[in-house]
Parts: structure tokens; C-alpha cells; sequence
């Protein structure tokens, strides 16, 4: 995980105080001048259960200890990274055929409604409405190639920056994973 930046951040951190996660190296917390920058990437919940109950402590701790404290003292944050949920329908290409699939299950998309309930926003809807719109997509049978794709990957700002978003996007044909780049343009 790395974030370039023009300006030099004020302190850094990589723990969010939850071992496992902490020992797997998910996190990366640039804090500036007037704003935090926390970046995740977030477990998958792969096929088993014990993945997914995983992944559902993760988003719990993440949601209800780490941002809520946090927020008390950093009012603008950004939250980017690879959150491994489609919050939506919108936010994949086959919804109904992956309904209770890893990545799309009730549980996991309650969590980004908890994430929303917390004063976060999903930048990229804020700018664009409609389907369509992919950050991965599976190797298998050229799903990239078909636009079969999922939005698994974000960037949220809590309200206090929502009026300074510029646009937000997603470098759909720019190729180097499975996943492609995500952006925001903040004013300053």
C-alpha cells in the first residue's frame, strides 16, 4: 500500500489498533495540516465463514471504535482504498446473480450503510448517478473486456469536505491489476 503526495504529512501511522489487521499491514494514515488521509485495503471475506465473520469484525471495529473515535478529534477525513463491498446494486454489473455472493452479502453492504451513517460520503456518487462505472473486475471470462465488472473500491469524505469536492473518478482503462485506479479532486 503507498500514497503519493506532493505535500509532506505531518505524522503517519499503520495501526488502527485491531492485531491482526495491524500485522497484515492494511492501513496507512497521513495525517496534514486540516485533514487526515486514511487508506485501507480491506479484507475479501473469501469462501469460508470464518473469512467473513473476519471481515464483519474488521468493518465493526474500523466503524464503531477507530472512525468514531477519531472523528472526534479530526473532523475532515478521507477513507480511500479497497473496501471489498459493492454497496449497491449500481455497483456491480450482475447484482441479482450475486446476491448472497462474498462481497455483496446483506451483512457486508449493512457495513457501508454504517460507514454512510457515521457522516461519511461516497465521493463518486456524488458526481455520477448511473451504473456502469467499475473499479475490478474478475479475471475470468473477460469480464473486464464485457465491463462485467464491481465498484470494491472508494474514496469517502466526511461532511466537513463534501463542499470542496471537485469531481471524483475511476480510471477504468488504465490496466496494471485486476483493480483500477480511483480518484478525487479536493479544493483546497
Amino acid at each position: 500500500m503507498a500514497v503519493f503526495s506532493k505535500k509532506k504529512p505531518l505524522t503517519i501511522g499503520t495501526k488502527i489498533g485491531l492485531e491482526r489487521f495491524d500485522n497484515e499491514g492494511r492501513s496507512l494514515r497521513l495525517d496534514f495540516a486540516g485533514f487526515s488521509l486514511v487508506n485501507f485495503y480491506l479484507p475479501h471475506g473469501g469462501r469460508q465463514k470464518e473469512n467473513l465473520d473476519y471481515k464483519l469484525e474488521v468493518y465493526e471495529y474500523l466503524i464503531i471504535d477507530y472512525l468514531r473515535g477519531f472523528l472526534k478529534h479530526q473532523k475532515k477525513l478521507v477513507l480511500a482504498g479497497d473496501f471489498n463491498i459493492a454497496h449497491k446494486e449500481i455497483d456491480l454489473a450482475r447484482p441479482k446473480e450475486n446476491q448472497n455472493n462474498i462481497m455483496f452479502t446483506p451483512a457486508e453492504r449493512r457495513q457501508v450503510d454504517c460507514l454512510l451513517a457515521l457522516g461519511f460520503i461516497d465521493t463518486f456518487r456524488q458526481f455520477h448517478k448511473e451504473g456502469g462505472h467499475y473499479s475490478w473486475w474478475p479475471y475470468s471470462f473477460e469480464a473486464r473486456k464485457r465491463n462485467l465488472g464491481w465498484r470494491i473500491d472508494y474514496i469517502f469524505v466526511s461532511l466537513p469536505l463534501v463542499f470542496k469536492l471537485k469531481d471524483a473518478f475511476i480510471f477504468s482503462q488504465t490496466i496494471g491489476s485486476d483493480h483500477c485506479p480511483v480518484g478525487v479532486e479536493i479544493a483546497s
